[in-house]
């Protein structure tokens, strides 16, 4: 068996996943999700964090299990069983030498399996969007509503109308503004926010994102 790893994080304005290089015997390097053996000796999530760490340097703030695959897609390590996990990480990380981020739109080719469990795991937190603040997993403690708007985006895999995303964002009462402000581009500096949501009975859900109006 295997334990893989889906590692995400907004880099540059676009999201990336982690992926290492290793020869493919024609004196290419081929790309791969990070993954480790597993046999069982302890408990899936303890050895999921582990292994994060490792090629992190810490923890992602959130990391779940995205599914098992069977041996019906091929695997780098040729294991008959993967179990993956989904980590989304919000600040910057010392990564190991021989990982590195790849944007999802040009990550190009990787392990059928593998290709498999980022798209389930990218499936899982669409579906899950509406129902928790996920994105904000994705963000530094302070970031513009450009940057939140963008992972929403590229998560969802189309555009958003900017005012009606806004909208749902003040009504979910999810952001709090801060007096700070960043130059994004031309233009005036835009204003910062963090994450506060208003403290309510049943706890804050995520704004509903499946009502808003797609461009």
């Amino acid at each position: 068996m295997t334990l893989d790893l889906v590692l995400l994080a907004f880099h540059g304005d676009r999201l990336q996943v982690l992926v290492g290089s290793e020869p493919d015997g024609g004196g290419r390097a081929r790309r791969e999700l990070p993954w480790v053996p597993y046999d069982g000796a302890e408990p899936l999530d303890v050895a999921a964090r582990q292994a994060a760490r490792e090629v992190l340097g810490a923890v992602p703030g959130w990391l779940e299990q995205a599914g098992a695959f069977d041996a019906r897609k091929r695997h780098p390590g040729e294991g008959g069983i993967s179990i993956a996990f989904v980590g989304l990480m919000g600040d910057g990380s010392d990564i190991a030498a021989q990982y590195t981020w790849a944007d999802l739109e040009t990550l190009g080719s990787i392990p059928a399996r593998q290709k498999a469990m980022l798209e389930s795991a990218l499936e899982m937190l669409r579906n899950r969007l509406d129902f928790e603040p996920l994105a904000f997993r994705l963000l530094p403690g302070a970031f513009t509503l450009t940057a939140l708007q963008q992972i929403y985006e590229q998560l969802l895999g189309q555009p958003l109308h900017k005012a009606s995303f806004r909208r749902a964002l003040q009504a979910a009462e999810l952001v709090q503004p801060l007096n700070e402000f960043r130059t994004e581009g031309r233009g005036r500096p835009a204003q910062l926010f963090r994450y506060a949501p208003r403290l309510r009975k049943p706890p804050a859900r995520s704004a509903r994102f499946d009502l808003l109006e797609r461009v």
